[in-house]
């Protein structure tokens, strides 16, 4: 594969501006979990990172980013239609374990409950919807489930009048704060229905990086060549870690409910192998022994969007028979075989001084199979690098990024 993943990280110089003076410390927002929802975290960190590996290994773009939270709440809301070995193989992919449909669901709606009410601080929102063709006998207890416990707005709708991709766009465009545009290209003459979930996320750094020092400086790029990118900088106490291959600083957003981490190779042609060692094992040990130092971050301000077609990822994980003619979703409508044609996933982030804005939609698009048709440590990523955006209390992981050339217009 000619590029590669990584996870965030950002630095700058000049008239550094120190966060030495703390800010009047609130209470951070905390979410409690039961323990089965935190078997739900612990599952979403798995499949998250699995899926990451997955879609940098198929894409050869230099910026990638997924949200692992808003493609396990659409295959979440799928899941309740499944059967037999379908349903088998949302366990194995999801890594639900010994958990049961119903605790399953009874935790997604916890955390979805809490995450909506966290912070005052934090803008941000998570909202799902299914939308099905017109006159469709769906089972009503599928409907009624993911309406009690995802919240979705369901909606009956024409599938053969133009307008209603217009209307489905709509819908995501509004929960996203129009930073996810144009998703759904068409529906197809076998489409049957659409499971959406999308997520926005706006919040500013606890310690902004001062304007006035952000300048011009190299990036070095995979292939060894350069880019002329615009640096951010700001010093301060942050958490932060070093091993053998990387080096990693963590960046808290308002109330610190949630932060950015940011993962820097210790060369620019590492990163590759870092995405390849992300798992649960290795994220829970490498973040054993960070500490709070003072550090001098230098971070590219960095703008974009990446869109791709989910399909061969969710397969190499385990989930092809949810794709073929052997798909059993029966719980959805019991007597018609339905499979996943496609699983669309588009996202977008703006990091820049003041803070990070960030947004992601996921379309699960199933039909029926017989239809027809200055501190005491630099942190300064100049070459490419991984970057995670996470809640606090519970280590949820929303977004997972690469960033091989940072542009912002």
């Amino acid at each position: 594969m000619k590029t590669i993943c990584t996870l965030l990280l950002m630095s700058s110089l000049i008239l550094l501006v120190s966060c030495e003076t703390e800010p009047i410390q609130k209470e951070t927002p905390k979410i409690t979990l039961t323990k089965k929802s935190a078997e739900i975290i612990e599952a979403d960190h798995a499949f998250g990172f699995e899926l990451f590996r997955e879609v940098c290994r198929e894409s050869e773009k230099e910026n990638i980013m997924i949200s692992p939270m808003s493609v396990s709440y659409a295959l979440g809301m799928t899941y309740n239609g499944a059967s037999s070995t379908t349903l088998e193989a949302f366990n194995e992919v999801l890594h639900f374990g010994g958990l049961t449909n119903q605790e399953v669901n009874e935790s997604y709606k916890d955390l979805m409950d809490q995450l909506l009410n966290l912070s005052e601080e934090v803008e941000f929102a998570l909202a799902n919807s299914i939308w099905y063709k017109e006159g469709y006998p769906v089972l009503e207890e599928f409907i009624k489930t993911n309406e009690a416990y995802f919240l979705a707005a369901v909606k009956e709708a024409d599938f053969s009048d133009p307008l209603t991709v217009d209307l489905i766009n709509a819908w995501i465009e509004e929960q996203t704060n129009d930073k996810i545009k144009d998703m759904l290209d068409q529906i197809p003459v076998d489409a049957i229905m659409y499971l959406i979930n999308a997520i926005y996320f706006n919040a500013d750094w606890k310690y902004e990086f001062p304007k006035e020092n952000t300048y011009e400086g190299d990036f070095k790029l995979e292939n060894g060549s350069k880019t002329t990118v615009d640096y951010m900088v700001v010093e301060g106490d942050f958490q932060y870690t070093s091993n053998n291959d990387f080096t990693a600083v963590e960046l808290p957003y308002s109330d610190s409910s949630f932060s950015m981490l940011v993962l820097l190779p210790k060369t620019e042609s590492n990163v590759a192998s870092l995405t390849e060692s992300l798992d649960v094992a290795s994220w829970d040990s490498w973040f054993e022994n960070s500490q709070r130092l003072g550090v001098q971050v230098i971070l590219p301000k960095f703008k974009y969007e990446f869109k791709d077609l989910l399909n061969t990822p969710l397969k190499n994980l385990g989930l092809e028979v949810a794709f073929s003619d052997n798909a059993d979703f029966s719980r959805i409508v019991p007597d018609l075989k339905l499979c996943i044609s496609r699983v669309i996933h588009q996202t977008f982030i703006d990091v820049q001084e003041e803070g990070t804005e960030a947004a992601a939609a996921t379309i699960v698009e199933i039909k029926e199979l017989s239809s027809q048709g200055g501190g005491s440590i630099t942190f300064h990523a100049d070459h490419p690098f991984l970057y995670l955006i996470k809640e606090n209390s519970t280590g949820a992981i929303v977004f997972i990024g690469k960033v091989g050339r940072p542009e912002y217009e």
